[in-house]
């Protein structure tokens, strides 16, 4: 535990000297213990386990784009992403660990206590046990809070679920060196540092964001009282009942087919410089790395990474109706969520992907969210997505209060929701985006500056 977080940042960079790890790209038909399917070219380990990387074919999208190919992660096995959270003088304390990632711009976050695939936990790779596993497995001790399957990045993986799971202890748990104890109220001060929180430590922790603070004083005319009142919910423009039926219309809407191809057959993508890249630079780059890391199961392996071509943009446009502050949902089309649809942020995307696109096609709200005043940004941080699978991948994540005049009808894509009704949604797989969640969580978290 750490009184101060001065301690925390001291013990990190500590963490960062002693666990060293070294990540250099290689051509793709150079990486050990994969290789190029001889029938569909897709790239898959000798084991036979991990993850594939095939094609997909996608057509009536309902999006800017009706029809395209692309690569895709294909993991049907479903990992733990579990928090340990414990009592220190009646102050609760999540259990995380600095843990290297091959793909993270900065080699060392904060992930969650546990952070395996199956094929981590079934030790395929001949590595060490997943340390803290048997509190997330039954029969298990402690208090389950949260236990959930949640989708990953649905632009990339195919229908990829996790479980999400926190548990309460109240036994004495040994802290090996790379763990520490964290206050709810220390994490929200990180979660405003970038790229320090992964993505799989806030994804968890959406599933606490309706008991990890009070959030302020729901009297006050501010800001700050709309965001306790939006907790509280007493008041919403849409019942919850009203807020399912949207979403179930949505996904009745969906008209998106898609099916696997054979790697070799993705149109529009060529082999070029070691790497699987788009025909317009745009996207993303399947790539290959080779990583050496003294605190990991195994100490060094070869796999395939996606890249993305930019940095994204993901945000909430609020607005305060009859006092209480609503977030605009978006029903996403997403290219390998398990149903379709699920609920995203008001913008999602990597604007230089629209680039050679019309005007008119263009995310909706992309601009109020790039346009908007300084007064107007109530949370703005840079954060890295999964390290695991994902090379560089970064996305800056906004809240933005609307200006008094923005219309509170919407397309019938979207629609107004209060912060509690997204937390009890969050309780549900395959109804907020990963996306979504960390947002979710920003907002759980959030105290002013």
């Amino acid at each position: 535990m750490f009184t101060h977080l001065s301690e925390f940042h001291a013990w990190f960079a500590h963490r960062g000297e002693v666990q060293r790890q070294h990540v250099t790209r290689i051509p793709l038909d150079e990486l050990g213990g994969w290789a190029a399917d001889p029938r569909t070219g897709n790239l898959v380990h000798r084991t036979g386990g991990f993850f594939t990387v095939a094609g997909l074919d996608l057509t009536r999208s309902g999006r800017g784009v009706e029809a395209w190919q692309q690569p895709i992660l294909v993991q049907p096995e479903q990992g733990v992403l579990g928090i340990l959270v414990k009592d220190f003088d009646g102050v609760p304390h999540c259990l995380l660990q600095a843990k290297m990632e091959p793909g993270n711009v900065n080699g060392l976050q904060l992930s969650p206590t546990v952070q395996a695939t199956r094929s981590n936990i079934s030790k395929i790779h001949g590595g060490r046990d997943v340390p803290y596993l048997q509190y997330f497995t039954a029969p298990r001790k402690g208090l389950v809070l949260s236990d959930v399957l949640q989708s990953e990045q649905a632009s990339w993986f195919l229908a990829k679920r996790n479980r999400n799971i926190i548990v309460r202890v109240d036994e004495h748990v040994p802290v090996l060196d790379e763990f520490c104890w964290l206050s709810f109220p220390q994490i929200c001060a990180l979660l405003r540092l970038p790229n320090l929180m992964n993505m799989d430590t806030r994804t968890v922790l959406a599933g606490a964001a309706g008991i990890s603070l009070s959030g302020g004083d729901s009297t006050e005319d501010s800001f700050r009282g709309a965001l306790a009142r939006s907790r509280e919910a007493e008041v919403s423009l849409h019942s919850m009942v009203e807020v399912l039926s949207w979403f179930t219309e949505a996904k009745g809407r969906c008209t998106l087919t898609r099916h696997t191809i054979p790697l070799d057959k993705v149109s529009g993508w060529s082999r070029r410089d070691g790497a699987i890249k788009h025909d317009l630079d745009l996207h993303f780059s399947v790539i290959g790395v080779a990583v050496e890391s003294d605190s990991r199961e195994v100490t060094r392996w070869q796999q395939p990474m996606f890249e993305p071509r930019g940095q994204g943009v993901i945000a909430f446009l609020v607005k305060s109706i009859r006092g209480v502050l609503h977030l605009l949902v978006q029903a996403r089309i997403e290219t390998g969520a398990l149903d379709g649809v699920e609920m995203a942020p008001t913008v999602q995307c990597q604007p230089e992907n629209y680039k050679w696109l019309p005007e008119a096609r263009r995310p909706l709200f992309l601009d109020e969210v790039l346009g908007a005043s300084e007064d107007r940004i109530r949370f703005d941080s840079v954060h890295s997505e999964e390290g695991g699978r994902f090379y560089h991948a970064r996305n800056r994540y906004l809240m933005v209060e609307v200006e008094d005049g923005f219309d509170s009808d919407v397309p019938e894509d979207y629609t107004w929701v209060t912060l509690r009704q997204l937390t009890e949604l969050v309780r549900y797989g395959n109804h907020l985006n990963v996306e979504a969640r960390s947002l979710l969580t920003f907002f759980g978290f959030y105290e002013e500056e």
